[in-house]
């Protein structure tokens, strides 16, 4: 737990009379106003919690469709590599932008921008991007879902934080960290189990259809915090009579003054890198783990996918149980740092196997499974600890500080994304030209076993365009050796053969293709480590218990001055900057 008080100290009237209550709405104007007057007792807090998890959930389910059907997509719009791979620099991209739009939620409110931006894309995936005619279309149409997607995941955790005093924090943010989890999960169980009998674009209407189910859920039920209530900080639900006292006169407008200004700090900023550069295995594992398994171990979609869900089994786990814990011991940088170190020696022993062609299903799952769990160590009191650190400086800008690391993270993403193909150049030939190799194999029939029996004679035999002009000794070798009958069959299907030999340049090429990535990611996730000495919070849990009890004592003495203390006009609100 950070051990900062709120920024805003004395702002507001000593008022100790609640805030108003809403006034009244029309048949209509629900659809919009959606702001709570007082702070919400725990059921109802726990079902917009929920909500704005199951938003996050089937956001990153449409989101991540793209990638577990990202063979087929190749091959049915005739995409290179880098083409698939610009579908998500460019998405990214747009993403970042909004993030940083997403921003403005500090001023306009959150749960509008969940609510409809839930209805947009789920009506894009649904029937937009399955009747795509090109990939051009394709891409347009996954670059505005990109971008919606950009500003509502800015604005959910912001609902998260709103409704998460910092003691239970961690928990709410593990759970809201499901999101791109579950969603990782959701699609690779619908595709791995239906995509035999659905092909790509039913996978896509599947996401579309859940995301507008979601939708009407959180039209009719999504809410939140004015803003009098969620620009004060809150320790515990033990602030909740002092934050609703404070509120009557507080001066939502004068917190927001310079909100930008107070984010470009060290401590948010880094941070904000260093846990976009942890999530390097993640990234990888969303987009390429499909054609990294297809181009170098041969497995289909559906095998890979289903190696995935070991994956993200084990780092949905991590996040809810860490986040728990996290919360009653009262501090997050220990969890970080195991998680981090942990997370870079796990995947330096899944680089290792890389070109260990024969490593076997189960030891690929097995260390997946670590490495999904101390990523789920590291992430969930990441988030908590970097909310803590933008209340240090300004609760009023929580959307705003969230915007930055969002900004943050889908610009590493796109760079990254460019990195993968001109890393890894052997995955265009051997997804593009795959059908073309098996239909060559099953034509050169037993041309090709002549040669895997006798390559260096083939090979040998390779540099003459004729038999003609072989020369005699090497001839005779060759009859003796292969046999005439064999050896002119080779000949027949010279074609067939170059075209199986070409592929299979590839495929020797992808091993240490994909190894150069996985060190490339792991030099990334090490550059996290560090970042979190930076952030707020303490490492000793006593110390951070010691911290809680003396803030309750602080809560308590202020309240009872409230009470006691006799009406006064509203003062405004006062700098919303805060000790470092």
């Amino acid at each position: 737990m950070p051990e900062t008080t709120s920024p805003q100290g004395d702002a507001g009237a000593r008022e100790p009379l609640p805030p108003p209550a809403a006034g009244p709405t029309s048949s209509v104007n629900w659809l919009w106003r959606r702001q709570l007057a007082r702070y919400p007792d725990t059921t109802p807090r726990v079902f917009y919690l929920f909500i704005s998890t199951l938003a996050g959930i089937v956001l990153y389910y449409e989101l991540y469709v793209q990638y577990s059907v990202s063979t087929s997509l190749i091959q049915e719009f005739g995409m290179t590599y880098m083409f698939a791979t610009m579908i998500s620099v460019v998405g990214n991209l747009a993403g970042a932008f909004a993030s940083l739009l997403a921003g403005l939620a500090d001023r306009w409110g959150r749960a509008n921008l969940v609510v409809y931006g839930l209805l947009l894309v789920g009506l894009l995936i649904t029937f937009a991007v399955p009747n795509a005619d090109s990939k051009n279309q394709l891409m347009f149409y996954m670059a505005v879902v990109s971008f919606v997607e950009g500003m509502v995941l800015v604005a959910s955790p912001a609902l998260i934080r709103d409704f998460s005093p910092q003691v239970g924090r961690a928990a709410a943010m593990g759970f809201w960290t499901l999101g791109p989890v579950i969603g990782s999960l959701a699609t690779t169980i619908v595709t791995s189990n239906t995509l035999d009998d659905h092909g790509w674009q039913d996978q896509f209407r599947f996401a579309g259809y859940a995301g507008l189910a979601v939708f009407v859920i959180a039209l009719f039920g999504l809410r939140e915090l004015s803003p009098p209530i969620r620009d004060q900080l809150m320790v515990s639900l033990q602030d909740r009579a002092l934050v609703e006292a404070r509120a009557r006169g507080l001066d939502t407008d004068a917190l927001l003054k310079g909100q930008w200004k107070q984010m470009m700090r060290t401590d948010i900023l880094v941070p904000s890198l260093g846990i976009a550069l942890h999530l390097m295995f993640y990234y990888s594992a969303v987009g390429n783990l499909v054609v990294y398994y297809a181009t170098t171990f041969g497995y289909s979609e559906q095998r890979t996918n289903a190696l995935a869900n070991w994956y993200w089994v084990s780092n949905a786990l991590g996040l809810v149980l860490v986040g728990i814990v996290s919360d009653l011991l009262k501090v997050r940088k220990p969890f970080m740092l195991l998680g981090g170190v942990g997370t870079v020696v796990l995947t330096l022993l899944f680089a290792l196997r890389t070109d260990e062609i024969g490593t076997g299903y189960y030891h690929f799952a097995w260390l997946l499974v670590g490495i999904g769990l101390f990523s789920g160590l590291a992430f969930a009191p990441w988030m908590a600890a970097f909310t803590e650190t933008v209340e240090k400086h300004n609760p009023a800008a929580t959307a705003t500080g969230l915007a930055v690391w969002g900004w943050i993270l889908r610009v590493v993403v796109s760079v990254s994304a460019i990195f993968t193909p001109l890393i890894v150049t052997s995955v265009t030939p051997l997804v593009n030209d795959e059908p073309e190799a098996r239909a060559a194999l099953a034509s050169a029939g037993q041309a090709a076993v002549t040669v895997q029996q006798h390559p260096e004679l083939i090979a040998e035999l390779g540099k003459y365009q004729k038999l003609e002009e072989v020369p005699p000794a090497l001839l005779g070798r060759a009859f003796a050796e292969i046999g005439a009958e064999k050896l002119m069959e080779v000949q027949a299907k010279q074609n067939e053969l170059r075209i199986l030999d070409d592929f299979q340049k590839e495929q020797k090429k992808a091993p240490d293709e994909w190894k150069r990535w996985w060190w490339f990611t792991i030099a990334c996730q090490a550059l996290f480590i560090p970042t979190v000495f930076l952030m707020a919070g303490r490492w000793n849990p006593k110390k951070a218990k010691a911290d809680a009890a003396e803030h309750e004592r602080k809560v308590a003495a202020e309240l009872a001055e409230l009470v006691s203390a006799p009406a006064a006009a509203p003062s405004g609100g006062s700098s919303a900057e805060g000790s470092d």
